[in-house]
């Protein structure tokens, strides 16, 4: 397949000239860590370890199985397996063919799969034959016979039945020839990923391995990674934040324990006994692992960076995980399309930059803008824009997205309302599409939010604009409360009336069990809405 995409040379050439791009490819720094450091564990997964050298056979072996079932240069493979060992295999061996991963979370069901492998074109796809009770291969046949591009599909797992084939005898193959020769440019098309939006169908970004790398390398850089660390790596590989953590760790010559499904006790145990260093995370994670009675017993002193994005952290949670565990912690804001945009530095007073995502990374370019482009006046609220050597290459097959996204001169438009504080520190508003619009007074969610989180029986809070015929809409507080704690809405406009504006009350309240996240811990808020309409039908 040939992907359109807005490599230019002269982008090239000013990201080369900067030092920010080069010739590396993955295949190149695995190869470097492997003959350097042959014995070094690379991969910890379910009591497996797996040594740098182990890693490179492994990988060689995949891609002479993949190469041999018809995948090479520019086929696009679509890989849906959990955090296991077998995802950093498949992975990187695409990149011997010249082939495109196309990487997807194991949580994508029927539908999505669908349309991710219709719409890429997929011309492999490699799955588990179970995770967590689904039955993949189940999914795959029913969906087989409407993808005519689909020819091979790889199950992990259970064997494999007539028409499939076995992951693990493609691992296990001693006898595969080594695939070395294709290999791919730094500036080749090597990935695909699909947004985790919260409407519509996912788009598809492409990167390159210098789009890749860089942002990878930049922020080894800033957070002192050295061979030394040991990451922590609970969040999907099949996600960007998961495989760029993956990235980091080989790039470093470092060690990744991988976890397949969080929970605070299994995270916690795993930092103890595997000494864990580094952990990029979201917010609700921290407040699970603050919330498990175990807290305190285990050792977590090794701990020296964890890394909270994908939603913005809750200011009282900022303060509470600095004031019970270990290690700095550090505020990022990043995506998909632009990589690590954003983050607190380690030198950072942690009070100055509390409630702030930080400056930007180096190399990247940041502005507030309004609708028509334009930069905002300063101290005033406008969307980021972003510009840089890690910044996607385009849409795949969506030049209407391309257009709309990328202003005129090249900057790619984020949908996040920003603010600068004075000292340059980007503070997150709020995102365009989550304002809520209550009979034309307009706000956005996260401010209430912030507040809601410092009250003693809330865990979890999010505001949703549910749906009425006189104000448009009318706001409604899906909350989780604390063990053992009951929460009324009284209680609740009664803990906000002195703080914020009449407009921005919740209305209504409905407790919940769970919250629907994204992997990378953002509310699904189009959920929620539907959830709250679901419960008043019945």
């Amino acid at each position: 397949m040939r992907f359109q995409t807005r490599l230019t040379d002269e982008l090239v050439a000013r990201y080369r000239k900067s030092g920010h791009w080069g010739s590396e490819t993955f295949s190149t720094i695995l190869a470097r860590r492997a003959a350097a450091h042959p014995d070094r564990v690379a991969i910890v997964d379910r009591g497996r370890r797996v040594t740098y050298a182990e890693l490179e056979t492994r990988v060689d072996r995949v891609a002479a199985g993949l190469g041999a079932l018809g995948n090479g240069v520019g086929d696009v493979v679509t890989i849906q397996l959990p955090n296991w060992a077998e995802f950093a295999y498949v992975f990187f061996a695409l990149e011997r063919l010249g082939a495109v991963a196309n990487q997807i979370g194991p949580d994508f069901r029927s539908r999505e799969v669908d349309y991710i492998l219709r719409f890429s074109e997929s011309r492999a796809f490699v799955c588990p034959a179970s995770f967590k009770g689904f039955d993949y291969v189940k999914m795959i046949a029913e969906l087989r016979p409407g993808l005519p591009d689909l020819k091979a599909v790889c199950v992990l797992g259970g064997g494999a039945a007539q028409g499939l084939v076995a992951l693990d005898a493609l691992v296990e193959d001693a006898r595969a020839v080594p695939r070395r020769d294709a290999g791919q440019g730094a500036d080749d098309v090597m990935r695909m990923a699909f947004t985790s939006g919260t409407t519509g169908n996912p788009k598809g970004v492409i990167h390159s391995h210098n789009t890749t790398l860089s942002t990878c390398r930049t922020l080894n850089a800033d957070m002192r990674v050295t061979e030394d660390e040991v990451f922590l790596v609970y969040l999907p590989l099949g996600l960007n934040w998961g495989y760029l953590t993956l990235v980091q760790a080989v790039m470093a010559g470092a060690r990744a324990v991988l976890l397949d499904q969080f929970s605070a006790r299994a995270a916690l145990e795993l930092i103890e006994r595997e000494r864990v260093t580094y952990i990029p995370t979201a917010p609700a994670s921290i407040i699970a692992m603050l919330n498990d009675p175990e807290l305190g017993r285990l050792d977590l002193s090794s701990l020296r960076v964890v890394i909270t994005g994908g939603a913005s952290c809750p200011v009282e949670t900022i303060r509470e995980f600095r004031a019970r565990m270990h290690g700095h912690l550090i505020e990022l804001y990043g995506m998909l399309e632009t990589g690590f945009h954003t983050y607190t530095r380690l030198s950072d007073d942690p009070e100055a930059v509390t409630g702030t995502v930080g400056r930007v990374s180096s190399g990247l370019g940041l502005r507030l803008i309004d609708d028509s482009g334009r930069d905002v006046a300063a101290g005033a609220e406008g969307e980021i824009a972003a510009e840089g050597p890690s910044v996607h290459l385009g849409y795949h097959k969506n030049p209407g997205a391309n257009a709309e996204l990328f202003t005129a001169d090249g900057w790619f438009r984020t949908g996040d309302l920003g603010q600068f504080d004075a000292a340059g520190n980007v503070r997150i508003v709020g995102r365009l599409k989550e304002m809520i619009n209550r009979g034309g007074k307009k706000f956005f969610p996260r401010e209430i939010e912030e507040i809601l989180y410092t009250h003693p029986k809330i865990l979890h809070a999010a505001i949703v604009g549910v749906p009425d015929p006189r104000l448009g809409e009318r706001n409604c507080l899906c909350v989780i409360p604390r063990p053992g704690q009951a929460l009324t809405l009284d209680e609740v406009v009664g803990y906000l009336k002195d703080a914020v504006a009449t407009y921005k009350l919740p209305e209504t309240i409905e407790v919940f069990d769970e919250l629907p996240f994204t992997p990378t811990g953002k509310i699904q808020r189009h959920v929620l809405v539907r959830r709250v309409l679901e419960r008043r039908d019945r």
